[in-house]
């Protein structure tokens, strides 16, 4: 960089205020608070997350609860992201030269983020974070534990790892452009950044994993067929949703680098053809959560969507006190499902072309998938466990013990 605005790196308003790979880092961090709430929550209702994900048990009785130790951990991680974050501000003040020159602070932080996570440091949640690690690199790898060793452990992280991926995408972009000698992490980001398809195949990985898991299940079923068990349809079913999101992935690579002389279709067709996949993929995804995922009955039959056992569309077996929080969770995933539809309207092109735009839609599908772990994890409990219908007794009041798979 030597000053001349001819070759300087282009900056952004939000980037001086939010560089890229501080907005991996917050993301990061957010979901760390987030599945402590998860858990925190979940403990209070009297649903045993850790024997869910088979998680190993503690030794001692003076070990602090699950969800204190991710707090503790969430909170070490966010002080010094606060810290770095305000130097930044107070070094460059705004002034896009300084924010150029200054990268190493917020990649600093990103590698001591990856750090916390790889070191094996006892105050910081040690065997939480081991097991997490443990976890990913297993469905990185392509593998998926058997039910008695933490299979839906391997199922929700996977789920998770779908809603970070275009952060996944942003923490490869930043990498790309620190080591890039046109730019540096802290300019505007250069999403082309490796060349055309590489970040596309980036953000498409998660979907893979999980798309892989489903497969896998299907392959257990066909081996040990049973009765009970059916022919994996449901699996098959799972796996389409999840491959759904190639062609959304995919067309959407091809928009950013449209050429009409070596693509055979009109520009706004290929919109069109983008907008059927990502209209098919959106509202696939939203059926699966709500009848799949939370086994509610809003799109089962009529008679079993008005039984009086439970209320419209729910389910009998509930461990949430409030209907309005399944129907709130109801909404809130249709419309997260479906904030592609800001694409839609003329007067709102450049939401998505905004730094901050973009940034914020990260955000919303985070805070969609900590509201989606409440419901997934309590239908999990309840498929174990089969509570208490909700009329019976104070669901709080419940302490049955988990059945064997």
């Amino acid at each position: 960089m030597d000053g001349d605005p001819a070759v300087e790196p282009e900056v952004d308003s939000f980037s001086l205020f939010l560089p890229l790979p501080y907005r991996v880092a917050f993301i990061a961090v957010l979901g760390i608070w987030a599945w402590g709430l998860n858990l925190h929550y979940l403990h209070l209702v009297r649903i045993d997350v850790p024997a869910l994900i088979r998680y190993p048990a503690r030794s001692g009785q003076q070990s602090s609860s699950h969800h204190h130790a991710t707090y503790q951990l969430a909170t070490l991680l966010t002080l010094p992201l606060v810290g770095s974050l305000l130097l930044f501000w107070l070094i460059t003040r705004g002034d896009r030269h300084a924010a150029l020159s200054w990268q190493i602070l917020p990649q600093s932080y990103l590698l001591f983020l990856m750090l916390c996570f790889l070191l094996p440091i006892k105050r910081m949640s040690r065997s939480g974070r081991l097991h997490f690690l443990s976890t990913l690199k297993r469905i990185s790898l392509g593998g998926l534990a058997e039910v008695q060793d933490g299979k839906f452990g391997d199922i929700l992280l996977a789920d998770v790892l779908t809603s970070y991926a275009k952060v996944l995408g942003d923490l490869f972009v930043s990498t790309c452009m620190l080591f890039s000698r046109k730019t540096t992490s802290t300019a505007k980001p250069e999403r082309g950044c490796g060349g055309a398809y590489l970040v596309p195949l980036i953000i498409s990985i998660p979907s893979m994993i999980r798309l892989r898991q489903c497969l896998i299940e299907y392959l257990r079923v066909r081996r040990n067929r049973t009765s009970m068990s059916g022919w994996g349809g449901q699996h098959l079913a799972n796996a389409l949703k999840y491959a759904s999101a190639f062609p959304v992935i995919v067309l959407s690579a091809l928009q950013r680098g449209y050429d009409p002389t070596t693509f055979h279709m009109t520009e706004a067709g290929l919109f069109r053809l983008w907008l059927l996949f990502v209209f098919v993929n959106s509202f696939y995804s939203f059926y699966w959560d709500v009848a799949k995922d939370w086994d509610l009955s809003l799109f089962s039959s009529s008679r079993e969507r008005n039984d009086p056992e439970h209320p419209y569309g729910l389910r009998r077996y509930r461990y949430f006190h409030a209907r309005e929080m399944y129907y709130t969770a109801i909404v809130i995933d249709l419309l997260l499902r479906c904030t592609w539809s800001f694409k839609l309207s003329p007067h709102l092109d450049h939401f998505n072309d905004l730094e901050g735009g973009i940034f914020l839609m990260e955000i919303l599908e985070v805070l969609r998938r900590w509201m989606w772990i409440f419901l997934r994890v309590e239908t999990e409990w309840v498929r174990n466990n089969r509570g208490p219908a909700p009329d019976d007794i104070l669901l709080g009041e419940y302490g049955g013990k988990l059945d064997e798979d």
